[in-house]
C-alpha cells in the first residue's frame, strides 16, 4: 500500500485522530496514558488501542522510543504535511495569490 494510502487510512478513523490529538497536545505518552484518553471518549480494550497505535506507526504518523520497560509515543507530523502540500497547498495557493493581487491593485489606486 502506498504511503499516502496508509496515512489517509489512518486518519479516516476518529479514534486514531483522537490519539493523534492527544500526542499533539503532549508527546511521549505511554500506551497506558493513551488508553485513559481514549477511555474518556470511546469504550475500547487495551488491545484495541494497541491495534490503533500499530496502524498509526505503520503509516509513519507515530514514532516510538523505548525507555526501560516503557514505550513512549510521539506524533510525527511529516506525513500530514506531505499530504497537505500535495492535496491542499496547491489549491489554496491560487486563492492566496488572488488576494495578493487584489491587495496590490487596491494599494496602487490613487
Amino acid at each position: 500500500m502506498a504511503d499516502d494510502d496508509l496515512v489517509f487510512r489512518a486518519l479516516a478513523d476518529p479514534t486514531r485522530r483522537l490519539l493523534l490529538d492527544a500526542l499533539h497536545e503532549r508527546g511521549g505518552q505511554t500506551q497506558s496514558e493513551l488508553e485513559q484518553v481514549v477511555q474518556g471518549q470511546v469504550e475500547m480494550t487495551r488491545f484495541g488501542v494497541a491495534k490503533h497505535l500499530r496502524l498509526l506507526e505503520e503509516a509513519g504518523l507515530v514514532v516510538t522510543r523505548k525507555e526501560g520497560r516503557s514505550k513512549h509515543h510521539f506524533l510525527n507530523a511529516v506525513p500530514i504535511q506531505t499530504i497537505h502540500e500535495r492535496w491542499i497547498g496547491k489549491y489554496t495557493a491560487a486563492r492566496a495569490s488572488a488576494l495578493l493581487d487584489l491587495k496590490r491593485a487596491l494599494e496602487d489606486q490613487p
